[in-house]
């Protein structure tokens, strides 16, 4: 019987590039895709462009736990719309695939005054960090790397967006010893045939991350 794998994806902060690594993930795994939390354009979300982008016979959209309307963190916007978000709620869906998580904004981004977006990660779970390049880059990826280790999250890869910068890289990776698994380009604009690109061009790496972390 094969593993099934959860995966988490999240990152250094918002608008990093969360979504577009989940549907290569979900395209190179064909895995299930899930994200518990829609903070915001609800016309679009991100379980409908992951959707758009991706194209196999095997991945299945979940619904999203929480839809909200305002473009917040998930406290603010449940907060307007007079709704408590319940951590125990948050149950993944049962599949027999794989399955990509898809978390909002960064590791620290509150649901409540008690819970936050990393309460969401079980001991299961693998976690991929999304570093974008931009100045403070290495210290809010130092800092969500420290984190995911102190709440005992060890399975962990790294994917960077952006123009290779070999000084940023080299020092994140020199303090945290974690594996890339790949690197997203700064592209025009993306499609089906682009996140397939990606998608075959990573796989080899995720599948042996994955094994790697058995």
């Amino acid at each position: 019987m094969k593993e099934i794998h959860k995966i988490f994806i999240t990152g250094i902060g918002t608008e990093v590039g969360k979504t577009i690594v989940s549907a290569i993930f979900a395209q190179a795994l064909k895995a299930d895709y899930w994200k518990p939390i829609q903070c915001g354009d609800l016309q679009n979300s991100d379980t409908k462009k992951v959707s758009s982008m991706i194209q196999n016979e095997k991945s299945r959209f979940h619904p999203e736990t929480y839809r909200l309307h305002h473009p917040l963190s998930p406290h603010a916007a449940a907060r307007l719309e007079n709704i408590t978000l319940k951590k125990e709620k948050i149950q993944a869906p049962s599949t027999s695939n794989h399955l990509i998580i898809e978390g909002a904004g960064g590791l620290l981004v509150p649901l409540s005054e008690r819970y936050t977006i990393a309460d969401l990660i079980q001991t299961d779970y693998k976690v991929i960090l999304v570093s974008r390049h931009y100045l403070g880059s290495i210290n809010h990826t130092l800092l969500s790397l420290n984190y995911l280790k102190e709440i005992n999250i060890a399975k962990i890869g790294l994917i960077f967006n952006g123009k290779a910068q070999s000084s940023t890289e080299n020092i994140i990776r020199e303090h945290c010893k974690f594996p890339l698994i790949g690197r997203l380009n700064e592209e025009d604009y993306l499609n089906i045939t682009i996140i397939k690109n990606y998608a075959n061009i990573w796989q080899k790496t995720i599948l042996k991350w994955l094994e790697n972390q058995s």
